[in-house]
């Protein structure tokens, strides 16, 4: 797997004129991988990850996406009445 930042790099690096076999050799990633990037640039740069996610599967979808969003906000929620509990 890649991470987004990194598909993100090769994708700025090919659009600026890096040959795929020239960003093959310095990712050390197979061509086919590089162009498998590279056909999913439309997707890939227009997707925003979640705070803290990294990797973004291909099956994910803006469902995923709303659905941690409102997960991070029970568990801010959960934690802030957790810390009212306490004191």
């Amino acid at each position: 797997m890649m991470s987004i930042e990194l598909k993100r790099e090769i994708i700025g690096k090919h659009e600026q004129g890096v040959r795929v076999v020239d960003l093959s050799r310095q990712y050390g990633r197979s061509t086919s991988m590089i162009c498998s990037v590279l056909k999913r640039k439309e997707s890939i740069k227009s997707v925003t990850p979640a705070k803290g996610l990294t990797i973004i599967s291909k099956l994910r979808t803006s469902l995923h996406e709303n659905m941690e969003k409102l997960l991070m906000v029970w568990v801010t929620e959960k934690q802030l009445q957790g810390e009212g509990k306490d004191q």
